[in-house]
This record gives structure tokens, C-alpha cells and sequence, in this order.
């Protein structure tokens, strides 16, 4: 009479049994065998990774692109600077400076605003030493470049959401903070530099003769921030109102 096996021994083969069907069934998912017995399962996490992929590609084309247009609009508005020297008629402080800062701020991560401080640097070098033929000496632009800096976080800070009011504060911000700052280091100036007597009357006498670059700077930050947060809104309306046209009516 043979040996009867314990309820042990059965739930272990059982087990082990349950174990080697199922990773025989992966290893034939996996190889394009057991697709019948598995189809449910295999079709939804299939359809579900098809969903993903495409909307990990749509994500990072979108951010490409975003990043590729905040980065020419940031080439081009240091270009702008050179605008006011090729084209007399343009008043000076007349550029694309502080709108261009803010939207690629806006549109680009934190940790890009130190290349928007190189390229800005850059044209600090070129104007100062091809244009005006004067000696660059860095530590004459620091806080210039901080300003830079402080901008472009300001841009992501403030106008990652786009609103009329965002928009206006960030002109006005742009454009306030670059008067008080560069002309408080106009009137600070030392050695060669100094313009204006150290005193209050002096800090003064200096704001006042540069309200006119104040408003030119004004006026032309206003002008390209609503070309550069503006233009994207108005194509995607027309857009969007070409295909509503073109669906056909039900």
C-alpha cells in the first residue's frame, strides 16, 4: 500500500506548481506566445503604455519647442541693444531687454536663467568694448547681471500663468527695477566714473535727467511683452477658430 502524502507535501507542490505556470505564462507574454490566455491583460497595459508613450512624446515635443522659441526670443532681444546704434531714430533704452528676460524666464526652467545672464554678459562685453571703445571691466556689470538674473526668475516666477495684470506687473517691475538700479550705480560711481557729487541732491539730480530712458524703456518692455506673450494666444485662437470652420456641421 503506498504511502499517502501530507496536506504539507500537497500545498507545496501546489504552490510550486502555481509559481513555474505562471512565469512559463510571462516568459510566453514576453515572447509574443500566450498572447490568447493573456489578451485581456496584455491589451489593456499595451493600449495603456500606447497612451503614455504618446503623451510623453507630445509633452516633450511642446517643451522643445517652448524652449527653442523662448531661446530666439532671447537671442533676439540681445541683438535689440544694437538697434538704437544702426538706426538713429530709435531713442536709446528702446530694446526688447526686459520683455525678452521674462519670457524666456516664463517659459524655460530656474536653472536656465544663468545662460540668459551669458548671453546678456556677452552683449555688456561687445557693446562696451566695439561700440562705445571703452574697457570692460567686470566688476562694473555685477549687479547689472544680477539684474538679469532677477528678472528672468521673476518671468517663472510670476508669468508661467499669462494674464493681462501678470503681464503689466512684470513691464512694470522689468523696467522700475533696471532705473532705480542702474542709475543708483551711475551716481555711486567712482574714480573716472563719478557724475554726479555724492549727496542727495546729486542721487536725485540723477533719476530726474534719466526719466526719459526710464519711459523709452518703459514703453518698448511694454511693447515687445505684448508681441511676445500676445502673438502666441492670437495664432492659437485663429487656429483653433480654422478648425471649428472646417468641422463639418452635424
Amino acid at each position: 500500500m503506498g504511502k499517502s502524502r501530507s496536506g504539507a507535501d500537497v500545498s507545496l507542490e501546489s504552490g510550486w506548481r502555481m509559481i513555474r505556470s505562471a512565469w512559463e505564462g510571462a516568459g510566453r507574454i514576453r515572447s509574443g506566445e500566450g498572447a490568447v490566455c493573456a489578451a485581456t491583460g496584455c491589451n489593456r497595459r499595451s493600449g495603456y503604455n500606447r497612451r503614455r508613450s504618446g503623451c510623453v512624446a507630445a509633452d516633450f515635443n511642446r517643451e522643445g519647442l517652448l524652449t527653442m522659441v523662448a531661446t530666439l526670443t532671447l537671442v533676439l532681444a540681445a541683438l535689440s541693444r544694437l538697434l538704437p546704434h544702426f538706426f538713429h531714430s530709435l531713442p536709446f533704452n528702446f530694446t526688447a531687454v526686459g520683455a525678452g528676460l521674462l519670457f524666456f524666464g516664463s517659459r524655460t526652467a530656474r536653472r536656465q536663467a544663468l545662460p540668459a545672464v551669458a548671453v546678456m554678459g556677452l552683449m555688456d562685453v561687445i557693446l562696451t568694448t566695439q561700440v562705445y571703445r571703452y574697457p570692460f571691466h567686470a566688476s562694473a556689470y555685477l549687479a547689472t547681471w544680477a539684474w538679469y538674473g532677477a528678472v528672468c526668475l521673476l518671468g517663472g516666477a510670476l508669468l508661467r500663468k499669462t494674464t493681462v495684470l501678470r503681464v503689466c506687473c512684470g513691464v512694470l517691475t522689468s523696467a522700475t527695477s533696471f532705473f532705480l538700479l542702474s542709475n543708483f550705480m551711475v551716481w555711486a560711481g567712482r574714480g573716472d566714473l563719478v557724475m554726479y557729487p555724492h549727496t542727495l541732491g546729486g542721487l536725485v539730480a540723477c533719476y530726474v535727467a534719466a526719466l526719459p530712458f526710464y519711459g523709452n524703456d518703459l514703453l518698448s518692455t511694454g511693447l515687445f511683452a505684448a508681441a511676445f506673450f500676445g502673438l502666441p494666444v492670437l495664432a492659437a485662437r485663429l487656429v483653433e477658430m480654422m478648425r471649428s470652420a472646417h468641422q463639418p456641421v452635424a
